[in-house]
């Protein structure tokens, strides 16, 4: 193995605890002792990667991003031919999500700028970026079903697609609240009554 691999490895691996601690501890509360000890790495080589924990999070950000990208570009809900029923698809796929721990589960953007947003600019953006990105996914099959179920109102494609992602995050929340993922599962079966109901109306003339 060459360095430049030995330090590409470790900076994963860096990446990969943190979007774990954080999401357990939170933003505040983890510290750089709590990733090493974590990564099984060296505090010295954590300050090869990164000039602090909030240059940590800014990357971590990116990483969660970036993986949470894949997985939903790939998942199952794609492949529904109707707009309406890919969206239904989409809140089935995100509560199938719901198990093991709450970090597992949970999103890191969403646990960072609910501490962060006025103190630590930069990573409230990064998690916007986050969020804001993933909601922009959904606004081409909503923006379908609404032409093709003839469905108007003061809403967009892009209200609802945010709007999705407030219930997500605020599912989470309760999750924990409550220590499970019970709630938020309730919560997302709420989501999808209510994504019916938008399209109820027209559905049964298109």
């Amino acid at each position: 193995m060459t360095i430049a691999t030995a330090r590409h490895e470790s900076k994963t691996r860096f990446l990969q605890v943190a979007l774990q601690v954080i999401r357990t501890k939170g933003y505040t509360a983890t510290t750089v002792e709590d990733v090493c000890e974590a990564a099984g790495l060296t505090k010295g080589s954590f300050f090869h990667h990164f000039d602090s924990k909030e240059e940590l999070a800014l990357a971590a950000a990116d990483y969660w991003t970036e993986g949470a990208g894949a997985l939903f570009a790939s998942a199952p809900y794609h492949a529904r031919a109707d707009a309406l029923e890919r969206l239904l698809a989409y809140v089935d796929f995100r509560k199938a999500l719901l198990t093991g721990e709450l970090a597992g589960f949970t999103c890191l953007a969403g646990t960072m700028v609910q501490e962060v947003y006025d103190t630590h600019p930069a990573i409230r953006e990064a998690c916007d970026r986050s969020m804001s990105g993933h909601a922009e996914t959904l606004e081409p099959d909503i923006a379908e079903a609404m032409r093709k179920y003839g469905v108007t109102g003061e809403w967009t494609a892009r209200s609802l697609a945010l709007y999705t992602q407030a219930v997500l995050q605020g599912s989470f929340i309760l999750a924990k609240a409550k220590g499970g993922p019970a709630v938020a599962g309730e919560c997302l079966d709420h989501l999808r009554r209510y994504i019916e109901l938008l399209f109820q109306q027209k559905e049964s003339t298109a």
